[in-house]
């Protein structure tokens, strides 16, 4: 899968895509990522690529012309999406994942920032737009990185334990149940005893008890 993402302050991701399981898919060349500085195709000498909002209003508007200029320059692979990342777009979770990760060959994320973007941008040249919650960022680059993180550990080969994904939190709209490790008795604070017993139908009839009741508490809605 490519992977590209469109950003005003590029330098916010650092050598995020370098470390753990995105570094080791991108090292395996299971997935390729690349970041577009807006700033290199931005207008005039001055290579502006925000300007004032029409009508008046505080902030700064991104604007369409460098976005455009870039989204033209990227080359597409098979099946594309452009993606723009604002707070008010659809909800990112589990299922939009799994389907992203498995239905395209390249995603395209364009980060906002700023007050946003010119409309006309949401209007022509994006496919959809995702947001990680009801509230407020700087921009779009965190949202951008924790989607590629989401997206690339589910592609076939990236985790050594190709069942380790399917066991994730809401996979099958539960909560994961509680996991535990060495030792089994620390401090007085034990292992359940059913993870002990080697009776495999036992863990799993726990751990989907365990599910539903952390899913009840924490997310009832799924239920």
């Amino acid at each position: 899968m490519r992977i590209d993402i469109i950003s005003a302050v590029p330098e916010v991701f650092g050598d995020f895509f370098t470390k753990s399981i995105v570094g080791r898919a991108v090292e395996k060349r299971l997935a390729e990522i690349h970041v577009h500085n807006l700033r290199d195709y931005g207008v005039n000498k001055h290579k502006q690529v925000d300007d004032y909002p029409f009508g008046g209003g505080s902030g700064m508007v991104l604007m369409i012309e460098p976005i455009d200029r870039c989204l033209q320059e990227i080359p597409k692979k098979g099946r594309s999406e452009v993606i723009f990342l604002s707070p008010d777009g659809e909800l990112f979770d589990q299922p939009m994942a799994n389907r992203l990760s498995s239905s395209k060959d390249q995603i395209i994320m364009l980060c906002g920032h700023y007050k946003g973007v010119d409309e006309r941008v949401r209007e022509h040249l994006v496919d959809r737009e995702i947001s990680l919650g009801d509230f407020v960022l700087s921009g779009g680059e965190l949202p951008a990185a924790m989607i590629s993180d989401a997206i690339i550990r589910l592609l076939p080969g990236v985790l050594g334990d190709e069942t380790s994904a399917l066991t994730d939190s809401f996979q099958d709209g539960l909560v994961a149940p509680p996991v535990y490790t060495r030792p089994s008795d620390y401090k007085g604070w034990t292992v359940p005893d059913v993870l002990l017993s080697g009776h495999q139908k036992k863990i799993d009839d726990w751990k989907e008890e365990k599910a539903i009741e952390r899913t009840r508490k924490r997310r009832p809605k799924n239920l």
